[in-house]
C-alpha cells in the first residue's frame, strides 16, 4: 500500500470578521476534507484537525496520499449494431467515441469491449482503468472548492499587484475573498505541494503574532510541526478551541482572584476568542458611582461595545471590576489595564445620561407618542396595536384571576410597549421590556405591573424564561397572539426556512407558557379572541393560524422526548386545553407497556374504519344499543363490559386521571376479540346490523377520550 503523509494548507489574510470565524475555520477544513477523500487521497482514517486565527485558516489532514489508487471504470459506448458492422468490425462511429477517450482503435481494444443487453438492445462497454489523481491536481480543486463554499457573509474585491513577490501568480489583478490573503501554504510532510489560490503560489512560510513573534517570517519545517512553530516562534495560539480553552481558563482565574464571577456568554467568548491570536486576561475597573445604572445596561454597553467581560458577585449582582482579553502581554500590563479603563468611562457616562433623562418622563406620558409609530403598513401603528394587545391581555387575565388580574394585565399591556420611546432603548434594542420594568418601578406602579412589562418578550428564544406572573403570562400571550393573527391575516406566514416575523418563536412561545404554566385556556377561544382584537378588514385566518400552533406544537413535543406515536395519538383528538398535554402522553406511555395495549389499538383503529365505512351515518351518534337487540353472547358480554368499565373511565378522565382512564380499558380486551371472534357487524337484519354500530359507536367513545388509540397501532 502507498505510504500516506499529513497534509497542512493555511491561507494567511487580514483580519477575518470575528462572529464568523469560527464557522469559516469549521467550513475550510471540513470542505478540504471531503474533497480530498472526493478524489481518493484521503480515508476514513483520515483525521482533520482545524485552525483558525483572527489571520488564518487552516487544516492539518492526517494519512493522505501523494497519488490516489488507479480505479477501475466502466464507460458505456454505443448500440452494438451501431459500432459495429455486419461483418463484427468497428464501424467509423466507434473509431469516433474511441478516439475521443483517448483509446486506440487496435483489435485488443475492440475484442475486450463488453456486451450488455439493456432491454431489446446490445450495448458495448469499454472498461478501462483510470490513473488516481495526483495530489497536486486533487488538493487543487479541493481547495478552490473550499474557498468558493465558504460561509462568507461579505464578499471584498481587492487588486493584487502582480509585482509584489515571488508568492503571488502573476498576471492577477482582482481578487474576490472575505479579506485581502497575504499568504499560502501547502505541506505534505516536509514536501511543499504546488497549489495557486487567490493569486498566490503555496510556500511554506506563514507570519506569526503581528508584535510579539520572535522569527518573522515563521519557516514551516514540515506539516506536523504547524501548531507548535507557531506557538514557540509565532507566539500564536493556532487552535480556536484551545485559544477558547485558555482564555476561559484565563477568566476563571482571574475572577477567582477578585472573588468574583465573569459572565456566562458563549457567543461573547466566540467573538473575543476571534480576535486574539495570544490572549491574556486582565483585570480592570470602573467609579463604582455607575453602580446606580440598572446592571443590565452596563453589562450589555460593556458587551455589546467594548467585548469586556463583567464580573458579577455570589448573587448575581454586578461588580464595579471586569475583563479584557488583551492580545499583548507586555511586562507592564498598567497601560492597557489604563487605557481600557479610559475607553469603558464615556460608555458608561452614556448609559447613565440616558437612564437618568428617561426617568425625567413617565411611561404613562410616552403612550400617546406611539401612535406617531408604524407597527407594519397594513396593522396600522405601535398605538393601535397596544390597544389590541389590552383588549387580549384584559380577557386573558379576566379567565387566569378574575377582574383583579385582568385590571393589571390591561394596565401592564398599556405600558408595556412605551419604553421604546425611551433613550436608553433607542440605543440597546436588547433592553427592550428590561427598561420598561425598571421605569415602571420608578414611576411607583405595582410590582406586577413592572414585572409583567419587564417580562412580556418572553419567552424570547429556545430555553429562556417564562414570564414570571400571571400578569405577564397574560400580557405575553396577547402580545404574541396579537403578533400571530394580525400577520396571518395579512397573509405573511412563515416560508420554509424564512420566517422575517419569528412567528415560529412566538408560537413556541405561546406553546410553552399553556404547557408549562399549566394554563387552563382553551387554544380555539384564543385564537378567536386574537383575530376579534382587530377591527373589520383582516383576513379571517384563524383555521390556518390553529393549525400551525397544533403543528408547531406536535415539533415541540417530540423534541421533548414523546415518540411520533404517543404524539399523534394524543395530538389526532385535538384536545383544546394544551396544558393536559403532559398527562395524556403519561397516560398513553403507561397505556402503551401495558399487555393488551397493541390488540386494543388495533381493535380501536378496526372499529374506526368500520364507523367510517358503515352507511348508517347516524349510528355513531345513538346514545345506546337497545340491550333488547343484543342476539349473540358475545355482543352482549362486551355490551356489559362497557356498561361496567365505561362509567370508571369516565370518572378518571374528569378527575384528570388520564392514565386511571387508559388503564380501565384493558378489561375490555377479552370482550372485544371475543365479539370480533363471533359477531357479523354487518347483519343481513337492518336493526341488528345499526345496533351493532351502535355498540360499536360507544366503544369507540369510550376508548379515545384520552388519545386516538388507533395511532398506537402497529
Amino acid at each position: 500500500m502507498t505510504s500516506t503523509k499529513n497534509l497542512l494548507v493555511e491561507l494567511f489574510v487580514e483580519e477575518l470578521p470575528p462572529k464568523a470565524l469560527k464557522k469559516l475555520g469549521e467550513a475550510f477544513g471540513a470542505a478540504l476534507l471531503d474533497g480530498l477523500r472526493a478524489a481518493g487521497l484521503a480515508g476514513e482514517g483520515s483525521v482533520l484537525n482545524g485552525f483558525a486565527t483572527p489571520r488564518r485558516l487552516a487544516a492539518h489532514v492526517s494519512h493522505v496520499l501523494a497519488v490516489a489508487p488507479d480505479r477501475a471504470a466502466s464507460v458505456k459506448l454505443m448500440p452494438a449494431a451501431v459500432a459495429l458492422d455486419a461483418a463484427g468490425a468497428p464501424t467509423a462511429a466507434l473509431h469516433k467515441k474511441l478516439a475521443a477517450l483517448g483509446v486506440a482503435s487496435d483489435p485488443d481494444t475492440i475484442a475486450g469491449l463488453r456486451r450488455v443487453a439493456e432491454g431489446k438492445a446490445e450495448l458495448l462497454y469499454l472498461d478501462t482503468v483510470v490513473p488516481g489523481a495526483t495530489l497536486a491536481a486533487g488538493l487543487q480543486k479541493a481547495l478552490d472548492e473550499a474557498i468558493a463554499k465558504l460561509p462568507i457573509p461579505k464578499v471584498m474585491q481587492y487588486q493584487l499587484d502582480s509585482g509584489e513577490g515571488a508568492h503571488f501568480q502573476p498576471g492577477w489583478t482582482s481578487v474576490h475573498f472575505v479579506r485581502p490573503a497575504h499568504g499560502l501554504v501547502a505541506l505534505h510532510g516536509a514536501d511543499v505541494v504546488p497549489v495557486q489560490a487567490l493569486g498566490l503560489v503555496a510556500g511554506r512560510q506563514t507570519r506569526g503574532h503581528r508584535f510579539e513573534a520572535t522569527f518573522d517570517p515563521v519557516v514551516l519545517q514540515d506539516a506536523d510541526h504547524y501548531e507548535r512553530q507557531l506557538a514557540e516562534q509565532g507566539a500564536v495560539v493556532a487552535s480556536f478551541a484551545a485559544r477558547r480553552g485558555e482564555i476561559v481558563r484565563q477568566l476563571a482565574a482571574a475572577a477567582a482572584r477578585e472573588g468574583l464571577v465573569p459572565v456566562d456568554d458563549d457567543a461573547l467568548l466566540d467573538e473575543v476568542t476571534a480576535l486574539v491570536e495570544r490572549p491574556n486576561v486582565l483585570v480592570c475597573g470602573f467609579p463604582r458611582e455607575f453602580l446606580a445604572v440598572p446592571q443590565e445596561c452596563l453589562i450589555l454597553t460593556m458587551k455589546a461595545n467594548q467585548k469586556y467581560f463583567p464580573l458579577l458577585d455570589a448573587e448575581g449582582r454586578l461588580s464595579h471590576r471586569f475583563l479584557v482579553v488583551s492580545n499583548i502581554s507586555p511586562a507592564d500590563a498598567s497601560r492597557v489595564v489604563q487605557g481600557n479603563e479610559r475607553v469603558v468611562r464615556p460608555r458608561l457616562a452614556d448609559a447613565k445620561f440616558f437612564f437618568d433623562q428617561d426617568r425625567r418622563r413617565t411611561l404613562e406620558s410616552r403612550v400617546p407618542e406611539l401612535a406617531r409609530v408604524v407597527y407594519h403598513g397594513k396593522l396600522g401603528s405601535q398605538g393601535e396595536r397596544v390597544e389590541r394587545v389590552r383588549l387580549l391581555a384584559r380577557r386573558i387575565g379576566q379567565e387566569l384571576g378574575g377582574e383583579s388580574l385582568a385590571a393589571l394585565a390591561d394596565r401592564a399591556a398599556l405600558l408595556a410597549k412605551a419604553d421604546l420611546l425611551t433613550d436608553m432603548v433607542g440605543e440597546f434594542p436588547e433592553l427592550q421590556g428590561v427598561m420598561g420594568g425598571y421605569y415602571a418601578r420608578h414611576d411607583g406602579e405595582p410590582e406586577a405591573v413592572a414585572l409583567a412589562i419587564e417580562d412580556h418578550y418572553r419567552p424570547r428564544f429556545a430555553g429562556d424564561g417564562l414570564p414570571r406572573g400571571d400578569a405577564g403570562l397574560a400580557v405575553a400571550l396577547a402580545d404574541k397572539l396579537e403578533t400571530l393573527a394580525g400577520l396571518f391575516g395579512i397573509g405573511q406566514l412563515p416560508t420554509g426556512d424564512k420566517d422575517p416575523f419569528a412567528l415560529r418563536r412566538h408560537a413556541l412561545g405561546v406553546i410553552r407558557m399553556l404547557v408549562e404554566r399549566d394554563l387552563p385556556l382553551a387554544v380555539p377561544a384564543l385564537v378567536d379572541m386574537a383575530f376579534e382584537a382587530f377591527a373589520a378588514g383582516l383576513a379571517d385566518a384563524r383555521g390556518e393560524l390553529t393549525h400551525f400552533l397544533y403543528e408547531r406544537l406536535i415539533g415541540w413535543l417530540r423534541e421533548a422526548g414523546y415518540s411520533a406515536q404517543e404524539v399523534d395519538a394524543v395530538v389526532a383528538l385535538r384536545p383544546p386545553r394544551w396544558a393536559e398535554l403532559p398527562q395524556r402522553l403519561a397516560a398513553v406511555r403507561a397505556f402503551a407497556a401495558l399487555p393488551e395495549a397493541a390488540a386494543l389499538a388495533a381493535a380501536n383503529k378496526r372499529v374506526g374504519n368500520i364507523l367510517k365505512k358503515s352507511e348508517a351515518g347516524d349510528a355513531a351518534l345513538a346514545p345506546a344499543p337497545d340491550a333488547a337487540l343484543l342476539r349473540e353472547p358475545a355482543e352482549a358480554a362486551l355490551a356489559a363490559a362497557l356498561q361496567a368499565v365505561e362509567p370508571q373511565a369516565e370518572a378518571a378522565f374528569a378527575r384528570g386521571e388520564h392514565t386511571a382512564s387508559l388503564q380501565a380499558l384493558a378489561a375490555l380486551k377479552a370482550p372485544v376479540d371475543a365479539f370480533f371472534d363471533h359477531v357479523m357487524v354487518n347483519a343481513d337484519d337492518p336493526a341488528l346490523r345499526r345496533n351493532r354500530l351502535a355498540l360499536l359507536a360507544r366503544l369507540h367513545r369510550a376508548m379515545n377520550r384520552v388519545a386516538d388509540l388507533s395511532r398506537l397501532a402497529a
